[in-house]
């Protein structure tokens, strides 16, 4: 079995260095990871600057890995189509520091890995350990991606499917259970701008976000961790509104410049 393991906190961070240690006894581990955190970069691909990829040896427990000056996303696809010679069985995205979590689906780094890797026809996994209090025991995180990783690729995925896991920053003995579960989509973040100046007198701007957790029903990704369980989400590359869809198939279109074109109330005003 042939791993690729990417994350969006970088190559030198814990979370994916235990994510390899817990693999590597029983399937080939290849990292491809940016060089330094590339968190909330979302599914950025670098298309305008050089994309440079350095072979590192980061030491005991550490395999060999590809440091790749750019997104997750770049890392996947860069590790498919060029590090690896062949396409993986799995790809495995994390395990990051901190949750992913409702619409933190859309900012993530280690999301888009996963979404990157299912994107190119692989079966795709995100891992995330919902805490940021150090220190952090990834283990139990890296444990249950084991068994998972085996489920995943024995069973498969659906076409444009992958998975976001979110693990509760708890010892194995308090885990409650695992949950599949929905998004939390009513989770919603209170930003606020820090306004700083630099050394020359400059404005410039320091995003600040607290989350607002809100949706904590018990079938949502929020009410699983929240209850101390492994949460495991489906998630479908398909943005489409279905039944949006269905209503505006309803709609009277016109064509540009022919007449009802400029709807009620138009005017030259």
């Amino acid at each position: 079995m042939l791993i690729l393991l990417t994350n969006d906190d970088g190559v030198r961070a814990e979370g994916i260095w235990a994510l390899y240690r817990e693999l590597a006894s029983w399937a080939e581990v290849t990292v491809v990871a940016p060089d330094v955190e590339r968190s909330a970069t979302g599914h950025a691909l670098t298309i305008d600057l050089p994309l440079r990829a350095e072979r590192v040896d980061l030491g005991p427990g550490r395999g060999p890995a590809w440091e790749v000056r750019g997104t997750p996303a770049d890392c996947v696809k860069l590790g498919v189509r060029t590090v690896l010679n062949r396409a993986p069985d799995l790809v495995l995205s994390g395990i990051n520091r901190g949750s992913n979590l409702g619409v933190d689906v859309f900012y993530s780094g280690t999301v888009s890995g996963a979404i990157e890797g299912a994107l190119l026809g692989i079966p795709s996994v995100a891992l995330s350990l919902a805490g940021r209090n150090d220190p952090l025991d990834y283990r139990p995180a890296a444990r249950f991606a084991r068994w998972l990783a085996a489920r995943v690729v024995e069973r498969g995925l659906p076409s444009a499917c992958l998975l976001n896991v979110n693990v509760p920053a708890v010892t194995e003995s308090e885990l409650a259970g695992v949950a599949v579960t929905r998004l939390g989509l009513n989770r919603s973040y209170r930003d606020s701008f820090e306004r700083r100046l630099d050394p020359r007198r400059r404005a410039y701007y320091w995003l600040v976000s607290q989350p607002e957790e809100g949706d904590w029903e018990a079938d949502t990704d929020i009410g699983a961790v929240r209850s101390r369980r492994i949460s495991v989400t489906p998630l479908h590359i398909d943005l489409t509104c279905h039944r949006l869809r269905q209503e505006l198939s309803t709609w009277d279109w016109p064509l540009p410049g022919r007449a009802g074109d400029r709807g009620e109330g138009g005017g030259d005003g």
